[in-house]
């Protein structure tokens, strides 16, 4: 196991920045059952103060190498059974570093079904394929007159049995598969036609209807646009090498003849040269070809995962409106607006459903039923679902609150991406067994504007809207990239251990959902937390968990001042020294930054603590419990910009980010369709990426461009250089990407024989 891990550090090391050594110490204590947020927060002496980035890149890449050494010792183990492992073969494999290397060296070895070349040998033209491979300068087909007998009717024949052979000679070459798809790499172009008749209905994907571009340089999010025209048969695709090189010998052929030594000598090196040329055009640059898709595809999910995670991320850590009371509504047209009321711990105070729209129109009843509820519960906060009709209920509470005497609440768009799926959950019906589920919906909605992140982590991560072409890509990973960020983002905020929903609990580093919810047991059987080790009187919370999850726990007004920060217990002798040291109470000292700068952290060290450590606790007790999330504001849509056709070229409106892409940031600026702000439009400075200007949340101001009603593509710019622009008055915040190019699709299809054969692949995968 000491090998595995030493041999793995070593490999991880250089991609993540880190000696293999920080690596290796990394791994054991992952290992060991270890969190990403614990090892970074509480174990940077044992690391060497690998950050939570590079160690989720180490723990990504050890699922990837662990996966290859599993098929490497599979792959040895099945040669080593058909009794043809070779002490070459064998160092050959150890030395693969991809999964591709290794398939390519096990391909001659690989179990398949008859081939033609199988066929050819059973007909006694092995001797034939290795007579024309041994003489350059004779004539193949005098060679094959031998072998005119039985089966082998003729020359020719004869001729292709041989060339079956040869052709399986080449494809199982290693080095030459990977100099060839190296090739590939190099020179390939990727070709995209629109499929005869089906313009008008493939529109969407007209950007595509006849685009080449290198497969080096094709980023993800158009690989992905192209995937899912090529899935719905509205596109063709295909990948093409050599077409602009005018040679009749082609370059890729020039690579197998030198791979086997096929030069001008004679009639078999000019026969070998036509079997090579056939070989690549039936065998390789087909199979290759599926190879390089594959590759596309997997980069291409790469980019849109990584772009999901961040995008999650920033709404995860999206500033909270605190713990005020507020009236979540959930527009509705002719079902109604349903309206349910929280105090400042998210606890539902009330619930109602209005009717202001058709059929009904009680626009006067609805207006009287919400300002009752607002003067009954002190309401400070309204949030208003950005969903169907949101417009018209703004505007309902809009003219309700200017009749509303005296303060009046704040009215706030918020997303409802996901609000659906947490209110027929299963969480949802435990909380409120006898609410109905579209009144659930409500209380989501006014406690994510209370707090983003404790309502956002009871909903399936993969649901909230934030991604590109998330249903495209592999499920498996993303789920993994995107659970990793929920428990980065719970884990760097902390939780309040007596307020906390089960779901968030389970979202704390250590603590499984059974111990969850374990925990919210405890505390409704027996009151409160006093302290974090009450938390050993939990049930099957042991020492291990404990020492995970206490430091991302937090108990306000506790016995311990101490169980209100990220210190974590096993360092609290450390922490009352340093108290200690200043001479002051505790409580007194916590927030005194002049007082704690003015220690040297050096004088605390001992054997079990390092520099990292002391100086991220009195970093800690400088602000305890400091949250990293920014403080709360709200965007303002303009007055009477409703739809897209309301838009026009020129207007200055102010938005909200839903979205970050590669190419661009989304938009919401009101009119039910998010508008896309180009990566050019981003700033008056060149952007290679969009994240460098702006995040999902980031409340913006920008200018419309262009518009076009019927694709529902809005053009935006934040440039300051494009000239003045018509100022419109402007309204409150919302977020939720509708752009077509984000619509979810699960079909595959296949296209011709490529088509057919990739759509097989990925099949398998």
């Amino acid at each position: 196991m000491a090998a595995d891990i030493r041999f793995l550090a070593a490999a991880i090391a250089a991609e993540i920045n880190a000696r293999p050594e920080q690596a290796a110490a990394a791994i054991g204590l992952i290992d060991e059952g270890a969190t990403v947020p614990f090892i970074a927060r509480y174990r940077k002496e044992v690391t060497g103060g690998l950050d939570d980035t590079q160690l989720r890149n180490l723990s990504e890449r050890l699922v990837y190498l662990r996966e290859l050494e599993a098929r490497r010792s599979s792959i040895v183990d099945s040669i080593q059974g058909q009794g043809r492992m070779t002490d070459e073969l064998a160092a050959r494999i150890r030395k693969a570093t991809t999964k591709a290397e290794l398939e390519d060296l096990y391909l001659p070895y690989k179990p398949k079904r008859r081939t033609r070349a199988e066929i050819a040998r059973e007909r006694g033209l092995g001797p034939l394929a290795e007579a024309i491979w041994a003489d350059r300068a004779a004539d193949p087909a005098k060679l094959a007159q031998a072998y005119v007998t039985g089966d082998v009717t003729d020359i020719k024949t004869a001729l292709d049995g041989a060339r079956d052979i040869v052709a399986e000679t080449i494809s199982e070459n290693a080095d030459l598969l990977g100099k060839l798809r190296q090739h590939m790499r190099n020179g390939a172009v990727l070709k995209a036609k629109v499929v005869d008749g089906k313009q008008e209905a493939g529109a969407k994907f007209s950007d595509y209807f006849d685009h080449s571009e290198r497969w080096a340089k094709v980023a993800g999010h158009r690989a992905l646009a192209m995937l899912r025209g090529w899935n719905e048969e509205f596109l063709t695709l295909n990948i093409e090498v050599d077409q602009d090189d005018p040679s009749p010998i082609k370059p890729a052929q020039r690579i197998i003849a030198a791979a086997f030594e096929i030069r001008d000598r004679g009639a078999a090196d000019r026969w070998l040269m036509e079997a090579a040329g056939w070989t690549w055009r039936v065998k390789l640059s087909v199979s290759l070809s599926l190879d390089l898709m594959r590759e596309l595809r997997e980069r291409a999910e790469e980019e849109a995962i990584h772009v999901f995670a961040r995008n999650l991320k920033d709404l995860l850590l999206a500033a909270p409106a605190g713990s005020r009371t507020t009236m979540g509504l959930d527009p509705g047209i002719r079902t109604g607006v349903k309206v349910a009321v929280v105090d400042g711990t998210g606890k539902l105070l009330e619930t109602s459903t209005v009717y202001p729209f058709q059929p009904r129109n009680d626009i006067h009843g609805s207006q009287t039923e919400l300002a009752s509820l607002v003067r009954k519960h002190n309401v400070e906060l309204i949030a208003i679902g950005n969903g169907t009709g949101s417009r018209e209920t703004e505007k309902l509470v809009a003219d309700m609150l200017a009749n509303l005497p005296g303060q009046k609440p704040t009215k706030v768009i918020v997303s409802e991406a996901g609000a659906s799926v947490y209110s027929a959950s299963e969480a949802a019906a435990q909380e409120f067994p006898g609410l109905d589920v579209s009144l659930r919906g409500a209380v989501s909605i006014a406690r994510r504007l209370q707090d983003p992140l404790a309502e956002l982590v009871k909903i399936e991560p993969k649901s909230i809207g934030v991604g590109q072409y998330q249903h495209d890509v592999d499920q498996n990973k993303l789920s993994r990239s995107l659970d990793a960020v929920v428990e980065d983002a719970v884990n760097a905020v902390g939780v309040d251990l007596n307020m906390a929903s089960a779901p968030l609990l389970a979202r704390v580093s250590g603590l499984s959902r059974s111990i969850a919810e374990a925990i919210v047991t405890h505390r409704d059987q027996n009151g409160p937390f006093q302290s974090r080790k009450e938390l050993l009187k939990v049930a099957r919370l042991g020492n291990r968990t404990f020492e995970q999850a206490a430091g991302f726990l937090r108990i306000p007004n506790g016995k311990e001042p101490l169980d209100a920060s990220a210190v974590h217990p096993e360092a609290y002798g450390i922490a009352k020294k340093i108290v200690a040291a200043c001479g002051r109470d505790l409580r007194s000292l916590m927030g005194d930054s002049a007082a704690l700068k003015a220690l040297d952290p050096r004088q605390f060290i001992d054997e079990h603590f390092g520099l990292p450590t002391v100086k991220d606790i009195i970093s800690e007790l400088e602000k305890p419990g400091r949250d990293p999330r920014p403080s709360f504001k709200t965007a303002t849509f303009a007055e009477g910009i409703d739809e897209i056709s309301d838009l026009k070229p020129g207007m200055m409106l102010e938005g909200t980010v839903t979205n970050v892409a590669a190419f661009g940031a989304f938009v919401d600026i009101g009119v039910h369709q998010d508008g896309l702000v180009h990566v050019s439009q981003l700033a008056d400075r060149f952007i290679k990426d969009s994240h460098e200007v702006v995040k999902a949340g980031d409340v913006v101001k920008v200018r419309v461009v262009e518009v076009d009603v019927k694709r529902k593509r809005i053009a935006l710019t934040m440039r300051k250089d494009g000239g003045e622009a018509a100022p419109v008055s402007r309204t409150a915040d919302r977020g939720k990407p509708v752009n077509p190019k984000f619509a979810n699709t699960d079909k595959s299809s296949s296209q011709g024989a490529f088509g057919a054969a990739f759509a097989e692949a990925l099949k398998k995968k």
